[in-house]
């Protein structure tokens, strides 16, 4: 204290000068002179790493990654992270090593809301129970006494009908999009599909979507370089209340669930769920619980509408922009369903042509331009590269699926990329996704079901063009952790049959 007081404020602001400047050239040498041994990648700056670079323009910085390999390091902060660039490498570490590379890195935005819990950031035994319970579940209620392919067809003839309804009046299709494909999952999760009109669903289907790109925009990588603004007034305290706002419409029906639970009779996840706790409440090892429970709902809501939905929104943005491949699109479904009933899945294998199209629409709208994080378990190598436990690891999907080498058309739309000589659908090797591994997404299934049955259902029924005085769409995205379609309007003209 005497040291202290004998200094003025000047010396004390020479110190602490000093003392960032000590700290900024350690952070420059710590950069120019790595003591690990480090994939190449593009220079960081100090501190924030490569964030800047990202923010400024990220699908570009992205697909810039491959130009140094095989694998290369992006900084997100101080600590580097890993980007695979080919398939080769990622089926080697999601496959071959699979089991080094099976947790969720920890990122500060999705953990200050997620807390760890629930499917997909999960970790370790928990992860494991949760989605061996999921998928187990899963089977059972989507296919009951009313397959879940049925529950898809009606939905798709109520989206259609939505739209028709529209007439000549351009729209956004993003609300009717996102409530059909919710409905799917909410019927097999909640029991109970929602009308297009219910007000306070279309409300938390926004913030949903709000909270999406948010968590993945500028505010979102600067609560992931600096956490302690979760304790401080600004935007980011929106992204809190959003997810509070949904995690209490879940509880709420769950309370409900716990009310008229028939044990005998479980009519959906939730029921199931409930029942689980009570199966494991003597198990000390168990992870099944309430707050598990709302957080594997949320998961599963949030899978099961947001990708799928963006994936359609992408889909009719391309219709749009090629009038040709809708037109072809459209007459195969004509030639092979007709007019006079739904579409099935066993249509898909007469319907080259569409089901390439679907394809070329995942493969083009990227919407996951890096995979989803992984997280290495233990140290491990790769390639030569040394690995530490907890090393955050991408799959560059941009890469993969941009790559001359292994695509006709790597950067048009162009459904030729899934087509052979004969004009018959093409299996791709490189085409992943749903991602590798046993972190792979476990709505697969699902999601290819409600791709193929409402993309047709739409364009059995209805044209989508231009608004007038529109010639095309913007393709560029929003990103954010789901890459979509930045807002566009589409006319739906109902088709004579």
């Amino acid at each position: 204290m005497e040291f202290m007081g004998a200094l003025g404020w000047s010396d004390l602001c020479t110190f602490a000068l000093f003392g960032m400047l000590f700290l900024f050239f350690a952070e420059i040498f710590r950069i120019t002179f790595p003591t690990s041994n480090i994939p190449p990648g593009r220079k960081p700056f100090p501190f924030v790493g490569n964030v800047p670079q990202i923010i400024k323009d990220p699908m570009k910085f992205i697909n810039e990654m491959k130009n140094y390999g095989e694998i290369s390091s992006v900084y997100l902060g101080r600590k580097p992270s890993i980007s695979l660039n080919t398939i080769g490498v990622a089926r080697e570490a999601l496959l071959q090593n699979g089991s080094d590379f099976l947790g969720r890195p920890l990122i500060p935005v999705l953990d200050w809301v997620i807390h760890g819990k629930g499917i997909v950031m999960a970790n370790g035994d928990s992860w494991k129970q949760q989605r061996k319970f999921a998928l187990h579940t899963l089977r059972s209620f989507g296919f009951g006494k009313k397959s879940l392919e049925e529950r898809v067809s009606e939905e798709a003839k109520c989206l259609a009908e939505e739209l028709e309804k529209q007439g000549e009046k351009p729209c956004d299709p993003q609300f009717w999009l996102m409530n059909a494909t919710s409905n799917i999952i909410c019927s097999i999760v909640f029991g109970n599909r929602f009308d297009y009109d219910n007000e306070r669903f279309c409300h938390l289907l926004d913030i949903v979507n709000k909270n999406i790109i948010m968590t993945g925009s500028v505010i979102g990588q600067i609560f992931n370089l600096v956490p302690i603004i979760k304790y401080l007034p600004g935007p980011q305290q929106q992204i809190q209340r959003n997810a509070k706002e949904f995690t209490a419409f879940i509880s709420e029906a769950v309370k409900e669930h716990h009310t008229t639970l028939d044990r005998e009779n479980p009519r959906d996840f939730i029921d199931a769920y409930i029942m689980e706790i009570e199966k494991q409440n003597s198990n000390p090892e168990s992870s099944f619980c309430e707050e598990n429970m709302v957080f594997s709902v949320a998961d599963l809501f949030l899978a099961g509408t947001d990708t799928t939905s963006t994936t359609l929104r992408w889909g009719l943005m391309f219709m749009l922009d090629h009038p040709d491949i809708q037109e072809r699109c459209h007459q195969e479904i004509a030639d092979v369903i007709g007019y006079e009933r739904c579409p099935s899945m066993e249509d898909r294998a007469n319907m080259h042509y569409v089901l390439a199209t679907l394809h070329e629409i995942q493969r083009f709208a990227n919407i996951t331009p890096l995979g989803v994080m992984r997280g290495v378990t233990t140290e491990t190598q790769l390639r030569g590269f040394r690995l530490a436990k907890g090393t955050q690891v991408f799959v560059n999907m941009t890469a993969i699926f941009t790559n001359k080498d292994h695509w006709k058309f790597p950067n048009e739309f162009n459904p030729g990329n899934f087509l052979d000589d004969e004009g018959k659908f093409l299996k791709h090797e490189f085409f992943v996704p749903f991602s590798l591994g046993p972190r792979l997404c476990l709505g697969e299934q699902l999601a290819r079901m409600e791709l193929f049955i409402f993309f047709t259902s739409l364009l059995q029924r209805l044209r989508f063009t231009h608004p007038p005085g529109v010639t095309s769409s913007h393709n560029d995205g929003i990103f954010g952790l789901i890459r979509s379609p930045k807002p566009f309007k589409l006319v739906c003209q109902k088709r004579e049959f």
